[in-house]
């Protein structure tokens, strides 16, 4: 099925004057952000979930989790990201939002991380950072889960890289896409975890903790 832009574009929520400052610092400065139906579609599906508590693997400049904060009056996120530079971006953007109270970013490797420093069980964790390390970011996290909880992970898609065979992925990219599909296997026959992806945005994949 094909759907054009001026369709998909039909559903899009509006923003405010923040976010669409965001959204054009990220598009000049090549910040990678969430694609506008893929964090329509997660936050709806947050908004099913209702959770209280969401931690988020790779903050960047704080778009993705001022969008969660916003569209759950009542979740407090931890967010974590590594760049020091887009971690002070992200703190400034955020303390000018109306949320800045519900968010905590934490800069450091979200591998390195100690658990203790965040010392809490979330309701739903959101990855979005570096795409050949999610089953390393999965394995780290998904303790902290609840049961009944659910894992976002975005970016599966790729810009189509996924859907090649490896040896037709541009070299430098093929560790990334070679990582990325093993971890696709590995999710997809965990017995712990009910897993289904949607075709939303680049790619959404959603794990639900038994």
């Amino acid at each position: 099925m094909e759907l054009s832009d001026a369709y998909i574009q039909s559903f899009i929520q509006p923003r405010n004057e923040l976010l669409l400052e965001m959204e054009a610092f990220a598009e000049e400065n090549h910040v990678p952000i969430m694609q506008l139906a893929g964090i329509d579609a997660l936050n709806q599906l947050l908004r099913i979930q209702n959770p209280s508590k969401i931690l988020e693997i790779g903050t960047a400049i704080g778009y993705s989790a001022l969008r969660m904060a916003e569209a759950l009056p009542n979740v407090n996120i931890v967010t974590i990201e590594r760049d020091p530079e887009r971690v002070t971006r992200a703190k400034a953007y955020i303390k000018r939002s109306t949320v800045s109270d519900r968010i905590t970013v934490i800069e450091g490797d979200a591998l390195e991380v100690d658990d203790e420093a965040i010392q809490t069980i979330f309701d739903a964790v959101f990855i979005d950072a570096a795409k050949g390390q999610y089953q390393r970011f999965f394995e780290k996290y998904a303790p902290l889960v609840k049961s009944g909880g659910v894992l976002y992970i975005d970016n599966m898609y790729m810009h189509g890289l996924s859907d090649l065979d490896l040896k037709d992925v541009p070299r430098r990219k093929r560790t990334m896409i070679r990582n990325l599909k093993n971890f696709t296997d590995w999710i997809m026959q965990h017995p712990d975890y009910t897993s289904a992806f949607l075709p939303v945005g680049d790619g959404l994949l959603l794990c639900l903790k038994r």
